[in-house]
């Protein structure tokens, strides 16, 4: 039977976020058995953060005028370099340009880090006519499925622990990274891609499908949704890329306690990625997204008052579900504010305004992490996505669709 180039890129997906989810549980901790500071783990993950989103800048915009299959095979192949070198030494600054290169440790649900925009511009013109809505919950819902498996395996090197040194088996789930690279290539190497043609007419530009209002230009729309989504992406690096290393200075907890509670939030997320479609049916995208991420606001604050483990990780595995349960809609909603032409470009305005702000968050979490002071990071998050949820039900009930995200 003869896949779909939507269902190769999904597949994609699903391949590479096994790997990412076991570095998401594991990969800080493996520093800390190296010796790193709060602030240098947290300096490499902004530095990290920082290059993808100046990648994300060059790619977005490239993918439409030359496609997005290059750029995707591209960045499996840095992938594969970056396991790789850190398969082969512990050394700081060896260890550091592979993890800055392959975003080791950040998580993307099985997105491609920076070149996520080109990913999601293919999906959306493979998937041109279906319900945008169904087809990018199921991509959310694969790639955090990945994503729960990888950080079960996350749990490996304490397992392993008795029998080998805790670090080199935290080094062996480079090998997963490695795998899940090589069948990205097979993937993507056999789906085909057809480019959308720009208009001939730049007022074109401003055309919108059947069923949609009329488009203003597109950058004054996207510039305004890149105002709303920086204060998403800030809050997000505060607590997001360091919540393996927060469970383990909190409480004093192994990866696999770690992995197995992160495993059953990735799982639950995918689940509600998947109920998300239905939710989507009733009542839209937008009422949808700000319901789930408000219920996700609160079990945030909540979180660090827990006084075990057990119920802070319950909070969280809950609290994940919500909150990357609602990605397809997210994804559709800022897609859906530009014509074909210009997906590549809204993806990148979106993924560029999420990461931007979001490399300056672990510094400063570092920063407080080291300073004994573990919940302030919550509490900055809480605040500026309270802000966030506020502005982005305003902004798309003004520029969203007629039809299925204004509903």
């Amino acid at each position: 039977m003869a896949f779909t180039a939507s269902q190769r890129i999904i597949a994609a997906r699903a391949a590479r976020s096994v790997g990412q989810g076991a570095l998401v549980v594991d990969f800080a901790l493996y520093l800390h058995a190296l010796h790193w500071s709060a602030v240098a783990i947290g300096g490499l993950y902004s530095a990290s953060l920082l290059l993808g989103a100046l990648a994300t800048l060059i790619v977005g915009p490239a993918s439409d005028r030359l496609g997005a299959k290059g750029f995707l095979l591209a960045y499996e192949a840095v992938q594969i370099l970056a396991a790789g070198i850190a398969l082969l030494t512990t050394a700081t600054v060896w260890l550091s340009l592979a993890a800055i290169l392959g975003a080791f440790g950040r998580g993307a649900n099985g997105g491609a880090g920076p070149f996520a925009p080109a990913e999601q511009s293919w999906l959306s013109r493979a998937a041109e006519g279906s319900n945008w809505g169904r087809v990018f919950h199921t991509n959310t819902a694969v790639g955090l499925l990945g994503m729960a498996v990888g950080a079960a395996l996350g749990a490996v090197p304490q397992w392993l622990a008795p029998a080998i040194p805790l670090t080199a088996g935290y080094r062996l789930l480079f090998v997963i990274v490695l795998l899940g690279s090589f069948f990205c290539v097979f993937f993507l190497a056999g789906a085909r891609e057809e480019r959308s043609r720009a208009p001939k007419d730049p007022e074109q530009c401003t055309s919108s499908p059947e069923g949609e209002r009329p488009k203003p230009r597109p950058w004054r729309v996207l510039l305004g949704f890149a105002g709303v989504n920086s204060l998403n992406g800030l809050g997000i690096g505060m607590v997001g890329p360091l919540m393996a290393y927060w469970f383990h200075l909190r409480f004093g907890v192994g990866p696999a306690a770690i992995g197995g509670g992160m495993a059953l939030a990735f799982l639950s997320a995918a689940l509600l990625s998947l109920l998300g479609i239905r939710l989507v049916d009733r009542f839209g995208m937008i009422d949808t997204v700000v319901g789930m991420r408000l219920a996700g606001l609160l079990l945030l604050l909540a979180i660090p008052w827990m006084p075990t483990f057990w119920l802070a990780i319950a909070c969280y595995i809950l609290r994940a579900a919500l909150n990357q349960g609602s990605i397809g809609s997210r994804q559709a909603l800022f897609l859906g504010l530009v014509d074909a032409h210009h997906r590549g470009l809204a993806a990148t305005v979106n993924s560029l305004s999420v990461q931007a702000p979001r490399a300056i968050g672990p510094s400063i979490a570092g920063l407080f992490f080291e300073a004994g002071l573990l919940s302030w990071p919550f509490w900055l998050a809480a605040a500026l996505q309270g802000s966030y949820l506020l502005l982005f039900q305003r902004f798309f009930r003004k520029y969203g669709r007629k039809t299925g995200s204004s509903s």
